[in-house]
């Protein structure tokens, strides 16, 4: 069987940058950015599994982190080391392991609060920071057992933006996201299960831009306090009055901060 192959987008010139992904979402959510950074740098934006047009959520095994991050081994290779990689969310999770797997082909990261639930399991078992993603991971995947995949796809973006945010989604990127809620589980499985201990971050000696909202859940904000305090080279960002869907919602303002870093670099 041939290897499987992600869809990426690529627009410009110059160093490598490589866009992740959230889940429920795809690499049309760096449209933005990537054109903002095209006059200076080579900018590549893959859809990671079961997203966009990539392959589906592989079934017959579970899927890691490391997993995803070798599906985008052509991605990585494409734009050029070193690399930079910017992500968001499950995509800034993924980053973060693709670069302690890639020292020497990582130059820098500028991440979004990276959901590595796994390091606030480790610090404490539950009850913790990670229960209320938990608690919705769990209501989702127990609406798509019955036959409710809107009503999963309600409870995982209310978690992330808020009581009565899927009830304000509009109607056309209801279909995609609720299409791409099915892999929930997985998901769940790869962030929960994620092996990588907290010390191994204090390796990565590269810098990192750790960009977090104030009105994130405890969830995000809690794996951020971890990394803040383990990642040897980091800088970060706590933006006034935005959540963990930032990149989405205020993309002008986070894409700004993620050009700046890039540009320093």
């Amino acid at each position: 069987m041939p290897p499987l192959t992600p869809f990426f987008r690529e627009v410009g010139t110059g160093p490598g940058v490589v866009c992740l992904h959230a889940n429920a979402s795809s690499s049309s959510q760096w449209r933005a950015l990537m054109d903002a950074l095209a006059p200076a740098f080579h900018v590549l934006a893959p859809d990671s599994y079961g997203a966009g047009k990539s392959p589906a959520w592989p079934t017959d095994r579970p899927v890691g982190l490391r997993d995803e991050a070798e599906l985008l081994e052509p991605v990585f290779a494409r734009a050029g080391e070193p690399v930079a990689l910017v992500g968001h969310s499950y995509g800034a999770a993924v980053g973060l392991v693709a670069a302690l797997a890639r020292p020497r082909r990582v130059r820098a990261l500028a991440v979004y609060e990276p959901t590595l639930f796994s390091l606030l399991d480790a610090e404490s078992p539950p009850p913790n920071e990670a229960d209320g993603i938990r608690a919705a991971a769990g209501r989702a995947a127990a609406a798509l057992d019955a036959g409710d995949p809107l009503g999963a796809a309600e409870s995982f973006i209310d978690y992330w933006m808020g009581s009565g945010a899927w009830a304000r989604t509009p109607e056309a990127r209801r279909g995609p996201i609720a299409a791409s809620i099915v892999n929930v589980r997985g998901w769940a499985g790869a962030l929960f299960g994620e092996p990588t201990p907290l010390e191994a971050f204090a390796t990565l000696d590269v810098p990192v831009l750790l960009m977090v909202g104030k009105d994130s859940p405890a969830s995000s904000r809690g794996v951020a306090r971890l990394l803040t305090r383990t990642l040897p080279r980091v800088e970060v960002i706590e933006f006034d009055g935005l959540g963990h869907m930032a990149p989405i919602t205020h993309p002008d303002v986070v894409n700004a901060a993620i050009a700046r870093f890039l540009e320093r670099g």
